[in-house]
């Protein structure tokens, strides 16, 4: 089998499989590999064995791939290792900092605005970013069979409200083509469905997912698809996820993103004009900045309102509007996101 090496000189070698089944199933979990490949020494940073333990580490090759070797800072590699930080206690901080569980009407759904719900399409994710709102979510109470998800699509065809639906986790797209394409096809038949839209972190953490399977079922109904990335850091987007947000422009689908703003990680104006500029190099749209969600585990990512209103200032500063994403919050109570002004 072909494999891609890595150009950047880590002290273990990365070979990545063109499966990107294979890429899922051989994400690293082992803080000492993922240092490893990175030449940095568990000393340079405080990592956690514990905080890995309550919720693992996971990262796909490819995503290793763009960290910097030697750098302990690296954008990339602070948003998924597992640090001492997260083991801190607040009561500020929960597990279900979005209130979901509210609105967990029945299995698999999510359902807490007028028009639109959100279908867990999968427990899995590709990888496990630190900052998770939904790190603590049941997912095992969210399993569905295929003839369980029957009971989801009648809970959608009895509320003509409902005009969009969207496919969340996990990543929904770690779910098998086969089943997806199943599943999309009996929702188009809904009537009162406009909308079909893809919250995935795939397309950036392992490219190969966007296959010509993908993009079959994707766009083979009437519905309109929106893809939705989350893409937090402009180093994120090397030429293979160029390449394949430009397959998904292809196919006529919408591509959206939307990005957390993180405490050493993104929190900076220059920044995240960066990203933006990145993003609409390849044809992306910037949609969301949200605030972190004050999920327990997160609390070192957080910054206080009063940062965050002066770095979305400087960013008007240093972009066009139409590059300029919406700072949101969103508030458990409310019936949309909240803008931040």
């Amino acid at each position: 089998m072909p494999t891609i090496t890595s150009n950047l000189s880590p002290a273990q070698p990365i070979s990545i499989s063109p499966d990107w089944k294979v890429q899922l199933s051989q994400a690293v979990t082992s803080i000492d590999e993922l240092l490893s490949y990175l030449d940095l020494a568990p000393e340079q940073l405080s990592t956690s064995q514990q905080a890995a333990a309550e919720f693992s580490l996971k990262v796909p090759k490819p995503f290793i791939q763009r960290m910097e070797p030697g750098n302990p800072k690296d954008p990339l590699l602070l948003q998924v290792l597992p640090v001492s930080a997260e083991m801190q206690q607040s009561s500020d901080y929960n597990k279900d900092p979005l209130e979901e569980s509210k609105h967990n009407p029945i299995a698999g759904i999510v359902h807490k605005y007028a028009n639109r719900l959100l279908l867990v399409i999968s427990p899995a994710c590709a990888i496990n970013c630190r900052y998770c709102f939904r790190r603590h979510f049941p997912y095992s109470e969210n399993r569905q069979s295929k003839q369980q998800w029957q009971s989801a699509l009648d809970y959608i065809r009895s509320d003509e409200n409902i005009n969009e639906v969207i496919y969340s986790g996990g990543d929904p797209l770690a779910a098998n083509d086969n089943f997806l394409s199943w599943l999309t096809t009996e929702i188009a038949e809904i009537a009162h469905i406009k909308r079909l839209r893809i919250h995935t972190r795939l397309p950036v953490v392992i490219p190969a997912r966007i296959d010509q399977g993908f993009l079959n079922w994707a766009t083979a109904t009437r519905l309109k698809p929106i893809v939705v990335l989350h893409i937090n850091h402009a180093n994120e987007i090397d030429a293979e996820v160029a390449r394949t947000i430009n397959k998904l422009l292809d196919a006529g689908m919408q591509v959206l993103n939307q990005s957390v703003l993180l405490r050493g990680v993104n929190d900076s104006a220059v920044t995240l004009a960066k990203l933006s500029e990145r993003l609409f190099d390849c044809g992306v749209s910037p949609y969301y900045l949200h605030l972190c969600d004050p999920v327990a585990g997160a609390q070192h990512f957080d910054l206080d309102d009063s940062v965050a209103k002066q770095i979305y200032s400087e960013l008007q500063c240093l972009l066009p509007g139409f590059l300029v994403p919406k700072l949101v919050r969103e508030i458990p109570s409310r019936q949309s996101k909240t803008l931040i002004n």
